[in-house]
């Protein structure tokens, strides 16, 4: 069965290996939440051991929904008469988007309507509604036209363990602080004898949650006792108690195992209050070892034999504007953690990512989080102060690396005036100039914050005939070059690095960091993912055509096929668009382009975003654009649409898109398909076309003027 996990933004990546863990038979990420599959018996696991989730919603049923007529009809249809016993309770929670239904409130309401109406057709008794421990707590999801209803098999938001009394004035979710402790690693720290110190520790919730987790303590049991999460009829009574007597057998050994390895402190003695009164609740009393104290005066945490060697920080210190976060405060927990602890390793969960440079720790890895609305950046230092390096004769390089090296050096002369002039922060420094150390290198400088340097490097296929032990030596040799020339952090470095498969050469696995930065081009901030992804969010290649475009768009209507993650859209609104449609057929995509254009100001009607088939939804559209981009894919089979090839759908897709266009408007087609031939006779029926790759091909890849091409079109008068 396939069902869907809800979590806090930036924690998917996580979700999905802890739903693995748990019995999921597959798991993929998706924006808030991850697409399961299991059975039922599983997502009951699941609700009872997660730690990250804040939703196991088991579907019932997905119908067409265009109005609240739709809605009503397609719940009522659904067997309710199966679901709920005689005098069951019900509560139903809906999530809304689109112009089909765009109140919550209203849409729970009829969901409700159709239940009762259906019931009481069968002759059964109405349910009474219970907001806070119904029976069956129902979940709608409206999105693109669909509604899905699932039964909320966890009965309630999953970050409530049981055992909160007392919060401080922000508190932080438990199952946040679940991904903080995670992503430094906890649970193996505390095996090998690692302690758990947060030095601001407000009510608890990490050093409560971190000592639950090194119990084995199942994060539902508190949250659910005795009862059953669910009451739906479906609902596997007898594998929730098996589940359920596991993970008391599971908790008691844990327990009776757990060491008092738990430091906390705080400023406030009434957080320090609250702290206790909760670890009392969790069943901790006397297990946290907590004092009032600031962070300047931060000592190492000790036992009976002294100050403990190793461990994790774990902090979320105040920044939102109600705290009045300040960088000096963020200096001080650096410069206290490296007098008291500088071997331990930390995870701290930031305000932002000018915040956590202002700790001056060095991060070894740092991930973008939401705690509720609020983007912070999670940073991973390991150790909390790296040991001075101590100085060595340089090694020399090879022959082969300092080929590189003179090239890259030579590059970065020719290319210098010219980023300087244009104001260019990411670009391609090296494209394969020395054959036989074939890769493309892109440079990306981050805005704002520290201003870092990352580089994105990725290895092209070698000829066959090469001998594999070759291509590793080479390419290792352009890795030395680059660290030689740039001297950046190898954390800053993306190697997209090509290993063998089935069916030849491929890529190999990627990073799944999560971690986003944020660059500048033509005045459009934009947020790019080096590590995740063969590509990075920006394909650098198309920068002056976006330019061109984007001076064509200022008072206009902007459409952009095959969006990707909406660059092009983003600095049309920025440079003036009237408006922007952005088509893809991604999801995840789609988000991305509205995180784009939100982190320059915009979003709205006024920038729509459309999850389709980009053929389809233009032979279906009726509304003109003035310019139009088209940058369609070479291939694509996705399962939510026909199969599309360029080459052989090429009228097809510039036909319907020229028709689009408004009187005086232009549609600029590209790809990248090498072997692309424009059917020039076929597009002369109904359009005028200009060949301009020559004009659209950047400075910085000149030596890769195939990259692309590009043709202007206009449409002819009808």
């Amino acid at each position: 069965m396939n069902f869907f996990v809800s979590c806090a933004k930036g924690l998917e990546y996580l979700l999905v290996d802890e739903l693995l863990a748990l019995g999921a038979t597959r798991a993929t990420a998706t924006v808030s939440g991850v697409n399961a599959e299991g059975e039922l018996r599983d997502a009951q696991r699941m609700v009872l051991w997660s730690r990250l989730a804040s939703r196991v919603l088991w579907p019932l049923g997905s119908f067409e929904c265009a109005d609240d007529a739709a809605l009503y009809a397609g719940v009522a249809a659904l067997p309710w008469e199966t679901h709920l016993a005689a005098g069951d309770t019900l509560s139903v929670d809906a999530h809304v988007s689109g112009p089909a239904i765009t109140h919550a409130r209203f849409a729970a309401q009829r969901v409700k309507d159709a239940v009762v109406d259906r019931l009481r057709g069968q002759g059964m008794e109405r349910p009474n509604v219970d907001t806070e421990t119904p029976d069956l707590r129902l979940n709608l999801s409206l999105r693109k036209g669909i509604a899905t209803v699932s039964v909320d098999l966890s009965g309630g938001p999953m970050h409530r363990r049981g055992w909160r009394a007392q919060q401080n004035e922000a508190p932080l979710k438990e199952n946040l602080a679940a991904a903080v402790l995670l992503r430094g690693g906890w649970p193996k720290r505390y095996q090998d004898g690692g302690a758990l110190l947060d030095p601001m520790c407000g009510s608890g919730t990490l050093l409560i949650e971190g000592a639950l987790m090194a119990a084995d303590v199942a994060p539902g049991l508190q949250r659910h006792g005795n009862q059953l999460p669910s009451r739906w009829t479906g609902f596997d009574r007898a594998a929730w108690r098996e589940l359920h007597a596991e993970a008391v057998a599971r908790e008691r050994a844990g327990r009776a195992a757990l060491k008092p390895v738990f430091f906390g402190s705080d400023l406030s003695r009434g957080a320090i209050r609250a702290s206790e009164d909760n670890a009392v609740l969790a069943g901790l009393a006397g297990l946290l070892q907590l004092r009032t104290g600031d962070i300047a005066d931060l000592q190492a945490p000790a036992n009976a034999e002294g100050a403990l060697s190793q461990g994790l920080v774990v902090c979320n210190p105040p920044y939102d504007e109600r705290l009045q976060a300040d960088a000096a405060l963020y200096r001080s927990i650096g410069d206290g953690l490296r007098k008291a602890v500088p071997q331990w390793a930390a995870s701290l969960l930031c305000g932002s990512a000018e915040l956590a440079y202002a700790t001056g720790l060095r991060a070894s890895k740092k991930y973008q989080l939401f705690n509720g609305a609020i983007e912070c950046a999670l940073i991973v230092c390991d150790p909390v102060a790296p040991p001075q390096r101590v100085a060595s004769e340089p090694r020399a390089l090879t022959e082969g690396a300092q080929m590189v090296v003179n090239r890259l050096r030579k590059n970065q002369r020719k290319l210098k005036s010219w980023l300087q002039r244009e104001g260019i922060g990411c670009y391609r420094i090296y494209d394969a100039d020395l054959p036989e150390y074939a890769a493309a290198i892109d440079v990306y400088t981050e805005e704002g914050g520290a201003a870092r340097t990352f580089l994105h490097v990725q290895e092209y296929a070698a000829p066959s005939e090469i001998p594999e032990a070759d291509v590793r030596r080479r390419f290792s040799e352009l890795l030395t070059a680059v660290r030689e020339v740039f001297q950046v952090p190898k954390e800053q470095v993306a190697i997209k690095s090509r290993a063998k498969g089935k069916g030849g050469s491929k890529y190999g696995r990627f990073d799944q960091r999560g971690e986003f930065i944020t660059v500048r081009e033509h005045g459009a901030l934009l947020r790019v993912n080096l590590f995740d992804y063969l590509d990075t969010g920006l394909f650098l290649d198309h920068r002056p055509l976006r330019a061109r475009m984007a001076d064509e768009a200022r008072g206009k209507r902007f459409l952009n096929l095959f969006c990707y993650t909406g660059v092009a859209s983003v600095q049309a609104a920025v440079a003036g668009a009237a408006s922007t449609t952005s088509v893809d057929l991604s999801g995840t995509y789609l988000q991305w382009c509205a995180e784009n254009l939100a982190l320059n100001g915009h979003g709205g009607q006024q920038h729509q975003l459309v999850q389709a088939d980009a053929v389809a939804w233009l032979e279906a559209e009726r509304h003109r654009f003035d310019v139009i981009f088209c940058d369609p894919p070479t291939f694509s089979n996705s399962a939510r649409a026909e199969d599309f090839d360029v080459q052989r759908e090429q009228l097809r897709l510039l036909r319907a898109a020229t028709a689009r266009l408004a009187t005086g408007g232009v549609l600029y087609f590209s790809n990248n398909f090498r072997r692309f031939k424009l059917d020039e006779a076929g597009v002369a029926e109904f359009a005028r076309c200009q060949e301009i790759s020559a004009a659209t091909i950047p400075q910085d890849f000149e030596r890769n003027a195939r990259i692309h091409r590009a043709w202007r079109l206009t449409r002819l008068i009808d």
